[in-house]
């Protein structure tokens, strides 16, 4: 990884969803943990497309998959995908009886005519 300086291994998840979907009660397609930080947020097929929002904000470049079962990262300066990494503070995804899309009674019936492409 080009930027493995930018890892905090320590550091906790922000909550187990998308930080600013939360906080305005909206919904996520599929969540990033910032690696540097630990905020959560929603992936780029997302409405609101928030763990880019945080790298464009802060600098912080690299992201894990917040998803059961995936361990990769994605360097948002390099555009560049990492099947493994280094291991982050616990807990590594979102709770597995999370919905995704989710959170459970928030993602829209027509969920899916609002993912970005």
């Amino acid at each position: 990884m080009t930027d493995a300086h930018a890892i905090d291994p320590d550091v906790p998840p922000s909550g187990a969803g998308c930080v600013e979907c939360d906080a305005a009660g909206g919904w996520w397609f599929h969540l990033r943990r910032c690696a540097s930080c630990g905020h959560i947020g929603c992936c780029d097929s997302s409405p609101g497309q928030h763990a880019t929002a945080h790298w464009k904000a802060t600098g912080h470049p690299l992201v894990r998959s917040f998803e059961p079962g995936e361990e990769w990262f994605w360097d948002y300066g390099a555009e560049e995908l990492f099947d493994s990494g280094p291991e982050l503070a616990p807990p590594v995804s979102r709770p597995e009886d999370q919905p995704a899309p989710g959170p459970a009674g928030r993602v829209p019936a027509d969920w899916a005519g609002s993912l970005h492409r």
